[in-house]
């Protein structure tokens, strides 16, 4: 079986690390682990030079990667020189390329959608997703607002949640260099991890910052610490020097790979009450090691989350109760919740694996 897989980024780009990066890594993954048989061509219009560290069975069409222009004739060339069985579209914006390519091999073409990359209406996309034969949704919430446009059969939509690998995090203490680095001793530690972007301020640093004051009233040790880094840090930190706060929030700045689990244990509170997480792989990432969650209901957190089983779920729009729910997480011991293995990676190999078969099986439009 082969596989085209076109993708903004997800192997061999060292700022491909956030969650959209990294779920499509894990859908390739999956791929490869559930279909011994199966070989995946990567077509990415974002790629660092070489070498490229790849799973089994996939080769990287470098000469994609680059503007629109080289985009578009690496994949005119594979029309020519390819054979495919499935294409998979991993960003609505290419669409129109990958139903080309499926229609070429005549075989059928999957999308996968995220978040706010299709929750808003795009009527132009809508003859090219009456070509595919599965939509692969992360998230329910995301399901809904697309369709709300989409108007595609139910049938058409796919739950493919977030995976965890558990095997790659655990419970464990503060690391004693990051806590001497950020001169954190003694301090209880609410964290919130996310890229910064100058647009879409989504994330609730905002609001985390607006009810800091408060909470360091009643929680004088309480220290907010913002990893990741953007467009928008600037703002943030002249935001936290005029609300007085400043003394008691961190900007850590970009995060690798490699520490991230780290900078989990770091943390005594985990929270993000933001408004437009199509997921929120973070809340799995911190729940796995054994940090109390606070995040949002009104966006894909909730499902992250397990509507609450997982952590607290608030408003944010509601002040007050992020202040009330961060401090009674505050109160919570640290412990990896039951009901996180939902997210396991064996359960997504299988998920990924019923959906191809299904793609497979679909008529080709």
């Amino acid at each position: 079986m082969n596989i085209a897989f076109l993708t903004p980024g997800a192997f061999g780009l060292d700022n491909g690390n956030g969650g959209i990066g990294l779920y499509n890594r894990d859908i390739v993954d999956a791929i490869v682990e559930a279909f011994p048989d199966a070989e995946v061509t990567l077509l990415q219009r974002l790629l660092d030079p070489p070498p490229h560290k790849l799973p089994a069975r996939t080769r990287i069409v470098e000469s994609a990667a680059g503007g629109k222009a080289r985009f578009a004739m690496a994949i005119l060339r594979e029309m020519l020189v390819s054979r495919y069985d499935l294409v998979i579209c991993a960003h609505i914006n290419f669409l129109s390329f990958a139903r080309l390519l499926a229609r070429r091999n005549n075989c059928p073409l999957v999308l996968i959608v995220y978040g706010i990359d299709v929750w808003d209406p795009l009527p132009k996309h809508i003859p090219n997703l009456k070509a595919c034969v599965a939509i692969w949704s992360i998230s329910q919430i995301t399901t809904d607002r697309m369709n709300a446009w989409a108007r595609l059969p139910a049938s058409d939509y796919v739950q493919l949640p977030n995976a965890i690998r558990l095997d790659r995090y655990a419970m464990g203490p503060k690391p004693a260099d990051l806590v001497e680095k950020w001169d954190l001793q003694g301090k209880r530690i609410v964290l919130t991890l996310a890229r910064l972007p100058g647009r879409d301020r989504h994330k609730g640093v905002d609001e985390m910052l607006e009810i800091l004051p408060s909470l360091v009233a009643k929680h004088p040790d309480v220290h907010y610490v913002v990893a990741g880094d953007g467009p928008d840090r600037a703002r943030l930190e002249a935001k936290a020097r005029e609300l007085g706060v400043a003394g008691h929030t961190t900007f850590m700045g970009f995060v690798p790979e490699d520490r991230k689990a780290d900078i989990f244990r770091l943390a005594d509170v985990f929270a993000l009450p933001g408004r437009g997480e199509g997921f929120g792989f973070v809340f799995l990432e911190a729940a796995a090691c054994g940090i109390p969650c606070v995040g949002s209901k009104v966006d894909g957190s909730r499902e992250a989350l397990r509507d609450g089983l997982l952590g607290e779920l608030i408003d944010p729009d509601h002040l007050d109760d992020i202040a009330d729910a961060v401090s009674r997480a505050l109160a919570k011991p640290k412990q990896i919740p039951e009901g996180l293995d939902y997210f396991s990676w064996p359960d997504f190999v299988a998920r990924l694996k019923a959906a191809v078969i299904a793609a497979g099986t679909s008529k080709a439009s």
